[in-house]
């Protein structure tokens, strides 16, 4: 619901309507969890950080690579004018950082072993690497380059935690 009310509405009048977003984007873990287990326990909530923060910099790239469609379709995921680079450095940025830390939280939350965390790591260390670079050289080149590199990142993250759970 807040995806349909919320978040929809919210592309025609800011940017931070991705922040709104995330949240039902992030939500099929934590639904998965409850259908599997009955309950939710801090691994779901390891599951939901994962998907949450790997929107942003996922999100940026698309934004930024169609951000002229967007803006004659009248939806606002960036700001009009200059501060629309700073926006999608400081969005892509925040998420790619956040993921290396939240990489060892599989691990304190018996979601995944240690080499497995190991792993998201490097794979997240990768993310940013890519989403550095979009945000310090913005193009439709770079944003390609970070959309590839997301659209990698979650299932190979997911197929490592499938694999080596605990």
């Amino acid at each position: 619901m807040s995806y349909l009310f919320l978040y929809t509405p919210l592309k025609r009048r800011t940017p931070l309507c991705t922040l709104v977003g995330a949240v039902p984007g992030a939500m099929p873990p934590l639904i998965g969890w409850a259908a599997a287990h009955g309950h939710l326990e801090a691994g779901a909530w390891v599951l939901f950080a994962i998907v949450f923060l790997w929107q942003f910099p996922h999100f940026m790239a698309i934004a930024w690579m169609y951000r002229e469609d967007y803006e004659r379709a009248g939806y606002f995921v960036l700001p009009l004018g200059e501060s629309k680079g700073h926006f999608a450095t400081w969005q892509t940025l925040a998420g790619c950082m956040a993921l290396v830390p939240v990489g060892l939280t599989p691990t304190v939350a018996h979601v995944l072993g240690f080499a497995g965390s190991v792993a998201v790591i490097v794979l997240s260390l990768i993310s940013s690497y890519y989403g550095a670079h979009f945000a310090y050289h913005r193009s439709s080149v770079t944003a390609r380059h970070l959309l590839a590199a997301s659209i990698i990142y979650l299932p190979v993250v997911f197929a490592l935690i499938m694999v080596h759970k605990k």
